[in-house]
């Protein structure tokens, strides 16, 4: 009988760590939206001055959804060599008001 109580808490024990800590897939899943998100911002950094960044974090708090297109839209045009320097907030609050991206 002492044999299964220690095989119950053991059960118990391991469940209570994979609830605090998350199987290892859960962790990689994690790492790899980290990794996303740091290549996001770096990619937006490199594209972006100061003011456009600054632009894009306020409407983000009232349009999440618009943020996401228009930072999707920079990084493609990014990637793909079509955007000569930096955005500025106007270029940022034209985009932002063009809806066909």
């Amino acid at each position: 009988m002492a044999e299964e109580e220690l095989e119950a808490l053991r059960k118990h024990r391991l469940a209570e760590l994979q609830a605090k800590h998350g199987d290892p897939g859960d962790v990689a899943q994690q790492e790899a939206k980290q990794r996303e998100a740091e290549m996001r911002n770096s990619i937006l950094a490199q594209v972006l001055d100061q003011s456009a960044r600054a632009r894009l974090s306020n409407l983000a708090l009232v349009k999440p959804e618009k943020t996401k297109a228009v930072e999707n839209y920079l990084i493609q045009m990014a990637r793909y060599g079509q955007l000569s320097g930096k955005f500025s907030r106007r270029k940022v609050m034209d985009s932002d008001e063009d809806d066909d991206y």
